[in-house]
């Protein structure tokens, strides 16, 4: 699956009563209060819990009980005791009395211990047992009031699944399903219970081995359980249950969605998504990605429609009614969240869309017909299925989903019309290899379970930059590749961060999984491996490990240890990966240069250190460095294996400077000492072209994330931009004007604005001579965009120059045009009008940006509440929407007190935990840098509670206010005189 908010530019409910990780949130102790956020916080208090009554709650949850309330009322009824003040005076007990009443008290004691043990034990034909009291604790109350049977969120593993026969009939009127499934289980270890998965489902009858079978069901952990007299002895049975349940409102699970075709007429369809956990919510099921199995799926529909399936459809049926019914192949071995099927009166082309769109589906076809050759040829394992669809859906919340052989996607991600620019078919490019990648990696070979997510995420991430790169060399994609590295530094450099295999148990732990870190991280380490390993070893070990765990589950170390047995160098792959994915964070390497001799330090980097635990974590780090007398060439780079915390390296004596990293193919930074920067700075100003675009770009991320943490001052950072006056590549400009972008918003955010303008000096000429002719290059269409969209954001008057110019040309301006536009009441009514009626997808998507980019605050609030109620622009775009109201002075606040007011309608259209929720909170926090909205974002997030406190994303957003504060006090007035 890729994220919706993935691709975008920039980094941007359940509530199921279970044990959450602890993420403790740096309270200042006020307690929130809703209000707007123009005012400041008021009040003090709230109590901490104390030891006992922390260990009650965390039972509590365990339980699927509420202990809270009596807790609490315990604690308050302690209060009030000990506060209580009476008007006259006690007469202290006399000693006699105080003798007497301890020795009452221990004869009580001693009578109570008398009749348990003697009455309760030995006059009893039962004798003395210890008590059972380990049921009553551990094990969860079902709904019916009975036990249920099982206390883990994992399933156990004494049951497995072999095959499941699913017979589904939506109703798209009611918006309704029933659905009946024939499981067919190997019992593996004798055992009196079968649990599995089932959420939000009406079951109306169970049979086991044709006899109908009684069940309970735990909703809190979606577990339902069958309970045995006796023992099921090893072997297979079949289980047969008869469920009714609504089609969901929300993006998972089988779920309604809806478009408005040509004719203003409303068209319904009903599809899946189920990664990670939702294929609970269509049928019962073990649903967890090592249980594999086969499926077999049937549905009934009515005529006017089509269904789609994983496999090809063997035959239809008609039914009564006007029914009909379609029965599908039996399908290859395969995880749950991979199962998918469709309802809706699409066009079929191989490449599924509503009618109104067949003539968009093209470029995805003969696109995907490409990568798929690329990949049968590199994995030298040829695509497994007969039949492969992608199908564009209209309410889609995630960028794309790879089920088996039916892989979905927004419309945005596939549907490419002959006004689509090449920045978007770049887009319908890199989606379209990601998910294709994931055929092999995800469902050939599968994760065991979600704590390695990255070698699914990572490795589809990786394989779309490789494929296109090959494949479509004209769509530049090497450049957004290095974009992707820096992203993930970012998130990679705070205290917030998690390794990139980590133990997940939780649902929301889960979502929280498919973040930066998995994905580009995860890509970004197999680039760095790819870059050490020579003589095509990398691909020889994917070959290796891909026919070795065919249709089977995998970990890590699998991975590596497939790659070491092809590996011909003195290198042991899982020794040096395993630095890299069992810690969080990456290493910033510090080179200090005497002469010939280079002495290189690691040490794990964060922007905030002082807040970090004492970590002595070391990396297995394959440095890489160029010198002055060859620098730009592959046969240039030259390679030391850093593996203890100091190390030295001897130099040639006629060399004037070294750049570590080369092209950032490795996952770290560096700093040089004050000689080493002068001289990498002198080289550049001197020419330019001495290293290459991705070493300059890298040279600018690295210095930024340097100052930040505070080890470079912000004047070394404005010394390196001077240079930047003689650059022209893609690369490094987006890099510096991504970098001063960030620092813009904080200043605006701050009524700094003359200042923040001042600060884009460097590229005045830049803009000034842009040619804005018609353009082909993706590259360059890119970097006019980001100066375009820095020219408007100024007011300056290159913003305005395209009036005469074609609308080819006019491609990479558009979004910038239309916010320039939207400025105004009538320019803002018509770009209303066109994203309602427009049934062009990446138009829609621009015009949308624009409305949000408003000032009028009444239409800041408007699109608010329209976007999450999903009454006129789709909820699914909720998230943008908020991003792209945030950059903005006019409306950041604003949509800061809608999420803190409207957070229980957000977490019931979207999970706690996932990557729409991390979208939301890091938009609506991340241009913070005052200690009045610190203490308010952390009070707002400590009153969530279960609903959304404990998230990893909350931590880093509390995290990058801090930072913000820091960079402020640190650097305004060093920026005030500079400028």
């Amino acid at each position: 699956m890729i994220e919706n908010s993935m691709f975008e530019e920039e980094p941007d409910v359940v509530d199921l009563a279970k044990e959450s990780p602890s993420y403790p949130i740096d309270s200042d102790d006020v307690v929130y209060e809703p209000r707007s956020s123009r005012l400041l916080v008021r009040g003090l208090g709230e109590n901490d819990l104390d030891e006992d009554e922390e260990d009650y709650e965390s039972s509590a949850r365990l339980l699927g009980m509420s202990f809270m309330n009596r807790s609490s009322n315990q604690r308050s009824a302690a209060s009030s005791y000990t506060r209580q003040q009476h008007s006259g005076s006690c007469s202290k007990p006399s000693t006699k009395t105080m003798v007497a009443g301890v020795v009452v008290l221990v004869l009580v004691a001693s009578m109570l211990m008398v009749f348990y043990f003697l009455l309760g034990c030995t006059f009893t034909t039962a004798g003395c047992q210890k008590p059972n009291s380990t049921m009553d604790r551990i094990y969860p109350i079902s709904t019916n009031g009975e036990l249920f049977p099982w206390a883990e969120l994992r399933l156990p593993p004494s049951v497995q699944p072999v095959h499941y026969s699913i017979s589904l009939h939506p109703n798209l009127t009611l918006m309704t399903f029933q659905g009946s499934v024939s499981i067919l289980v190997q019992v593996l270890h004798e055992t009196k219970n079968i649990v599995l998965h089932s959420s939000d489902m009406n079951i109306i009858t169970a049979t086991f081995e044709g006899k109908e079978v009684h069940f309970l069901e735990y909703k809190p952990w979606q577990q339902i359980a069958f309970k045995f007299p006796e023992d099921l002895k090893k072997g297979q049975y079949v289980l047969n249950i008869n469920y009714t349940a609504n089609l969901s409102s929300s993006f998972d699970g089988f779920y309604n969605s809806s478009y408005v075709d040509t004719n203003g007429i409303k068209r319904v369809l009903a599809a899946t998504q189920f990664e990670p956990l939702a294929a609970r919510k269509a049928f019962p099921c073990f649903d967890e990605p090592a249980f594999k199995s086969t499926f077999t799926i049937k549905m009934t529909r009515e005529s006017k429609y089509i269904s789609l399936s994983n496999m090809p459809k063997v035959k239809t049926t008609d039914l009564k009614n006007g029914l009909q019914e379609d029965e599908f192949e039996k399908s290859v071995k395969m995880s749950t969240y991979l199962v998918a099927f469709i309802v809706a009166d699409f066009i079929s082309v191989s490449v599924y869309a509503v009618p109104d769109k067949k003539e968009e589906v093209q470029y995805a076809l003969d696109t995907a017909c490409k990568l798929l050759e690329f990949y049968n040829t590199f994995f030298e394992n040829d695509y497994p299925l007969s039949k492969m669809d992608l199908v564009a859906i209209p309410d889609f919340l995630a960028g794309a989903m790879e089920n088996w052989g039916l892989i979905t996607f927004r419309e945005t991600t596939l549907l490419v019309g002959s006004n689509s620019s090449s920045i978007d078919k770049q887009l319908v490019t890199s989606v379209i290899a990601h998910e294709l990648a994931h055929q092999w990696f995800g469902n050939l070979v599968t994760m065991r379970w979600w704590n390695d997510l990255w070698l699914n995420e990572g490795f589809a991430t990786y394989m779309q930059y490789m494929s296109i790169e090959t494949v479509f060399p004209g769509l530049d994609i090497d450049t957004e590749f290095l974009n992707v590295r820096f992203k993930a530094l970012a998130k990679d450099a705070l205290n917030s961060s998690h390794p990139v295999s980590t133990v997940v148990s939780t649902p929301e732990q889960v979502e929280e999984m498919f973040d930066s870190v998995s994905y580009e991280k995860g890509a970004s380490i197999l680039l760095m491996l790819n870059a050490t390993l020579t003589d095509g070893e990398f691909r020889k070990g994917v070959i290796e490990y891909l026919q070795k765990y065919n249709l089977s589950n995998t970990e890590s170390e699998d991975l590596w240890n497939s790659l070491s047995q092809v590996s011909k160098q003195n290198l042991s792959v899982s020794e040096m990966m395993n630095t890299w994915t069992v810690h969080k964070g990456f290493p910033l390497v510090t080179v200090k240069r005497s002469g010939t001799q280079v002495t290189l330090t690691q040490e794990h980097f964060l922007l905030n250190a002082k807040n970090s635990t004492d970590d002595s974590s070391l990396w297995h780090i394959p440095l890489t460095y160029v010198t002055d007398k060859c620098s730009v060439l592959s046969s240039c780079k030259q390679v030391f294996h850093l593996k203890d915390k100091t190390a030295t390296l001897n130099l040639p004596d006629q060399v004037k400077w070294l750049k570590f990293n080369f092209r950032s193919d490795g996952f770290y930074i560096v700093h040089y000492d004050e000689e080493g920067w002068k001289d990498l700075i002198g080289a550049l100003k001197e020419d330019v072209n001495v290293l290459t675009c991705k070493d300059r770009a890298a040279l600018i991320n690295n210095i930024f994330a340097l100052s930040r943490s505070g080890k470079v001052s912000f004047r070394q950072v404005l010394n390196l931009m001077d240079y930047m006056r003689n650059e022209t590549e893609t690369a490094p400009l987006t890099e510096a004007l991504f970098q001063l972008g960030q620092i813009y918003r904080l200043l605006d955010k701050r009524s700094e604005l003359n200042l923040a303008s001042r600060m884009t000096d460097h590229f005045g000429s830049l803009m000034e001579n842009q040619s804005w002719d018609l353009e082909t290059s993706v590259s360059k269409m890119t970097l006019r965009s980001a100066l375009l969209e820095m020219a408007c954001s100024l007011n300056i008057r290159n913003c305005w120059f395209t009036s005469n110019k074609t609308s080819q040309a006019l491609d990479f301006c558009t979004p910038h045009l239309f916010k320039v536009a939207a400025q105004t009441d009538e320019g803002w009514g018509k770009l209303l009008d066109v994203y309602k009626h427009s049934i062009n997808d990446p138009e829609k998507r621009k015009t949308l940006e624009a409305l949000a980019s408003t000032q009028d605050v009444r239409k800041i609030i408007w699109i608010l509440q329209k976007s999450l109620d999903g009454s006129e622009i789709q909820t699914q775009e909720f998230p943008l929407v908020m991003k792209t109201i945030c950059k903005n002075f006019a409306g950041y606040l604003y949509a800061w007190d809608f999420v803190k007011e409207n957070w229980d309608k957000i977490t019931q259209k979207f999970p706690v935990g996932s990557f729409a929720i991390q979208s939301i909170i890091i938009s609506a926090t991340s241009q913070f840098s005052t200690k009045t909205h610190l203490v308010e974002a952390q009070n707002f997030f400590t009153s969530l509670g279960t609903k959304g406190s404990q998230m990893r994303i909350v931590q880093e957003a509390v995290e990058t206010i801090k930072l913000n504060m820091r960079w402020m006090e640190n650097n305004l007035n060093t920026l005030q005189s500079w400028l």
